[in-house]
């Protein structure tokens, strides 16, 4: 099916009635088979997310309040939107916000507080159907929950999500619009459960690689992958490509506009990202692809929140299988690690994730001494064989000058080079990378 697109629209696409309808004369401009998938609407996320630290802490009269202020936001939207299906539109958001309610006057606990968290995209995506029916626009509603599901390690059940979306497809020749949910899905239980945020971007991509899609395109309110974070740095440019292993490098390491795991399920099945802007859909935007430009560096990202865990352990540290013991206690309780160094003494690895930092810390001082530095980030630079490129780890120290540094990885990658930074650095370092790297795109 590859003549199939899918497009993922993000909140702040959806975020206004106005901005909905622009969505829809993006859709209506040719008659391709389109798979449109829509993120809740702008801010609805964080209102549900507060709504549930409420409901958690029991303070009963915060959490009514916050809903309300939710609903009264939606009955507005659905007014300004909507004219022929606005009783639709009001019964739509009644039934959501009556579950909301059911689910909030009982104990907390995390399964229902994932449905609550599912209440955005199943209400924006009712929401567009309407309009488009409005418009005389012809398209069906897929249930993310009934296509998109994970197994028991928590990733995506991609033969499972094969069969059931091209069943769809199949059942539906008549069809050629299709809107779904982004971020959604439900777990190896059946519960409902999500992608983490900014997985409608997962969700695209998973779904695209289903169908083998033509392409899969990420509306977002800018205008392609920034060469630097554009709320940093000025005079920052959109790349026009980019290859897959550098957009990967970029979005873990901080790029807002792509979602981390967006592009390995394209990739599997070379099947192009295109970023662009719903506000200027003319505008290039980037294109991510299995091409690449040897030899340039692309662009620079920097990741927040960062921990970095020091394990001192003379005794331990060169035995046979002591980094085989530390590895596994970070794969006991799931957590990731971003960058790791050794010395002879020592090893310092870096997480961004503390929901099990005392219990791995714990675990961790049987094998040494165990120091944590928080308030940090990571800044990454990224190009396709920079790690082979002479000279430039020099330029970076150059430019960084006097800024601390507390770790680099370098040669792990042949796309990227990392540093570990105070945060409150972060801004300097960006800026004057910028000012370095690039100087032949300096205004």
């Amino acid at each position: 099916m590859s003549n199939v697109r899918v497009l993922k629209f993000g909140g702040t696409s959806v975020g206004s009635p106005e901005r909905m309808r622009q969505v829809a004369r993006l859709l209506s401009v040719d008659g391709q088979t389109k798979i449109v998938v829509l993120s809740a609407l702008s801010g609805t996320t964080n209102s549900l997310v507060s709504i549930g630290e409420s409901w958690k802490n029991l303070r009963a009269t915060e959490l009514n309040q916050q809903v309300e202020t939710l609903y009264d936001h939606y009955l507005n939207f659905i007014n300004e939107l909507l004219s022929s299906q606005r009783d639709e539109g009001k019964a739509v958001i009644d039934k959501h916000f009556d579950q909301i309610k059911k689910l909030t006057a009982v104990s907390f606990n995390r399964s229902s507080n994932r449905e609550l968290l599912a209440q955005g995209e199943l209400m924006s995506t009712k929401l567009f159907h309407l309009y488009l029916k409005e418009c005389s626009m012809k398209a069906m509603l897929i249930p993310a929950l009934e296509v998109v599901s994970m197994d028991e390690d928590g990733e995506p059940d991609i033969e499972l999500i094969d069969h059931r979306l091209n069943s769809i497809l199949k059942a539906n020749p008549d069809h050629s619009l299709f809107i779904t949910q982004g971020y959604i899905c439900r777990n190896h239980l059946g519960e409902i459960d999500n992608l983490k945020r900014g997985g409608s971007d997962y969700t695209a991509s998973l779904l695209g690689a289903a169908i083998r899609a033509e392409a899969v395109e990420i509306w977002t309110d800018i205008d392609g992958m920034h060469n630097n974070d554009p709320r940093i740095v000025p005079n920052t440019y959109p790349i026009e490509a980019l290859s897959f292993n550098e957009a990967a490098e970029l979005a873990y390491f901080g790029a807002k506009i792509l979602h981390p795991n967006t592009i390995w399920p394209a990739q599997k099945y070379n099947i192009p990202v295109k970023l662009l802007n719903t506000m200027a859909p003319k505008a290039k935007g980037t294109v991510v692809s299995s091409a690449s430009e040897p030899g340039s560096i692309k662009a620079i990202a920097a990741k927040d929140g960062i921990i970095a865990i020091k394990i001192k352990s003379s005794r331990m540290l060169l035995a046979y299988g002591f980094m085989r013991k530390v590895f596994e206690i970070f794969e006991h309780f799931k957590v990731p690690i971003d960058m790791i160094t050794t010395s002879e003494v020592a090893v310092s690895l870096t997480i961004d994730d503390d929901e099990h930092l005392g219990s791995l810390v714990e675990a961790l001082k049987e094998y040494g001494e165990v120091a944590v530095d928080k308030n940090l980030s990571i800044v990454c630079i990224v190009g396709d064989l920079i790690s082979e490129e002479r000279g430039l780890v020099k330029n970076v120290f150059n430019e960084i000058g006097e800024q601390p540094i507390r770790m680099i990885s370098y040669g792990g990658s042949r796309n990227n080079i990392s540093i570990l930074i105070p945060a409150a650095s972060k801004a300097e370092v960006l800026l004057a990378l910028n000012k370095g790297l690039f100087k032949q795109n300096e205004i």
